[in-house]
């Protein structure tokens, strides 16, 4: 698998997101139940299919970009808005940057190390090891890179967390993961029940670490991306069950910036599962 993924690595973006955005439309085409939960999840966000239609190939891009984005050179970056990043580092607080599968999550890590990590210490996100053993040999050589450090989600991973918050440093998740059985509650997500992780609320609960909404736009004709960031506006009750509700709500008006770019055919209201 690294050998596929180093041959696509060297593509130029345009050529990986044409191809991804064909991938996208083909598993549309092919897949009943993903079209199905595609539709129903955009509805219950109160969209329409012309609303959402872009999601479908920008749904394959996310796929088709990652080589390059993993192994290849960096991909251009542009910032729309940095300030409430730049407030969040300076009060020294910690950093708990959320974003939801909107874009290119992907970037935004990278973008955060590449432009914070030299002055205000590594980046540390979340991952769950992958299953296949050359998807996890790709995985390990992408996502620790200087300035960014992934932990597993593990007891010992969300204590690094904590550890790099009380230290100062910057955290990042995206809240909008159905997370295993007993680490999460269930919290309306666009009116519907949606089993949600507390880890980010209790993160910043526990730690008293600012909380800064990030995402990455994905440009068209492969011209790279551009990271919005913005203040959560308003403190995060001290009443845990309130808080997972308002940072749900703050993915939804996320979302709702561009709904083309979210990924709706993720089971976001599916059961958890059991964590082995």
């Amino acid at each position: 698998m690294l050998r596929w993924f180093r041959f696509f690595s060297v593509w130029p973006l345009w050529a990986l997101h044409a191809m991804g955005w064909l991938g996208g439309w083909l598993a549309w085409t092919l897949s009943p139940t993903y079209r199905h939960r595609f539709l129903a999840n955009a509805r219950q966000a109160g969209l329409r299919w012309w609303d959402v239609l872009g999601a479908v190939g920008h749904a394959g891009c996310m796929s088709a970009e990652l080589p390059r984005l993993w192994l290849g050179r960096p991909a251009p970056v542009q910032w729309a808005e940095d300030q409430a990043a730049m407030d969040a580092y300076a009060a020294g607080q910690g950093v708990l940057f959320l974003t939801p599968h909107m874009g290119c999550f992907e970037i935004t890590a990278q973008a955060l190390a590449s432009r914070f990590g030299a002055e205000h210490g590594s980046l540390t996100v979340l991952y769950r090891p992958a299953r296949h053993a050359g998807l996890g040999e790709v995985m390990a050589l992408a996502r620790n890179r200087p300035g960014l450090e992934a932990v597993p989600t593990t007891l010992a991973g969300v204590r690094q967390m904590i550890k790099a918050l009380r230290a100062g440093h910057a955290v990042g998740l995206l809240p909008d993961q159905v997370p295993p059985e007993g680490m999460g509650q269930w919290a309306p997500f666009f009116g519907k029940p949606a089993y949600t992780m507390t880890l980010g609320a209790r993160l910043a609960l526990q730690t008293g670490a600012r909380v800064v909404l990030i995402w990455g736009e994905r440009l068209s004709f492969g011209r790279g991306f551009r990271l919005h960031t913005q203040t959560l506006g308003h403190d995060l009750s001290p009443d845990l069950d309130v808080a997972v509700v308002q940072i749900n709500q703050a993915m939804e008006r996320l979302v709702s910036v561009c709904p083309q770019q979210y990924l709706w055919g993720y089971a976001r209201y599916k059961s958890p599962r059991q964590d082995s």
